[in-house]
């Protein structure tokens, strides 16, 4: 009887596993988007609803953590990782939806390249954030090095990618800044990963 009136345990690591594999799948739908931008509009579609349901959890663990008294980690590390892999989604939609609002075609190598890179990311951060629950730290520090040097990689690209735009573009300026728009939402996408890795190792450190 008493089991009635004690709060229901919420399952936050669970929340958080659905939220990085949303992550992960929308990445892999901008490089399926960007290896064939035919399909582009197609391929928008697809990543705004991954988009809304990203926003849908978070909202979720948001009610829940304002409704949960026990939290299995600081409340304040459950309300940045969630908001931090929001991010990741949110950045991926907005390089989608410039690239179709300019109608661009052809993505360069480098756009490629740098959204393969996110896909590697948003996987180690999925790795990362399933070790959670079973409280396996070592495996999370060697995740989350491993999401700062992908992070190293995208900022290398990004700067490979706009020296090659202005290089072999230099006569279509309008092409170069709506690239340039597109190219800086991948890379704040690749940096907001990085910020869940510091999230994560937060958690560790407090905890391990």
């Amino acid at each position: 009887m008493l089991k009635k009136f004690l709060p229901q345990e919420t399952d936050f690591f669970s929340m958080f596993e659905k939220a990085a594999l949303n992550v992960n799948k929308s990445a892999k739908l901008l490089v399926e988007m960007m290896e064939d931008m035919s399909i582009s509009e197609v391929k928008a579609k697809e990543i705004f609803e991954a988009e809304q349901e990203g926003d849908m959890l978070t909202h979720e663990v948001m009610r829940k953590l304002n409704k949960t008294f026990l939290t299995p980690v600081d409340r304040e590390d459950i309300h940045s990782l969630v908001c931090r892999i929001d991010d990741v989604v949110d950045l991926i939609w907005a390089s989608v939806d410039r690239a179709v609002l300019f109608r661009l075609k052809a993505a360069p190598p480098e756009a490629v390249d740098l959204c393969k890179t996110l896909v590697e990311t948003t996987e180690f951060i999925t790795k990362a954030i399933g070790c959670l629950k079973d409280k396996k730290y070592s495996y999370i520090q060697e995740y989350c090095i491993e999401i700062n040097r992908l992070e190293n990689r995208g900022d290398r690209i990004f700067r490979e990618a706009l020296v090659k735009l202005f290089d072999n573009h230099a006569n279509d300026p309008i092409l170069v800044i709506k690239w340039k728009e597109v190219y800086e939402n991948l890379e704040d996408a690749t940096d907001s990963c990085e910020d869940v890795a510091n999230i994560l190792e937060s958690i560790v450190l407090k905890h391990a």
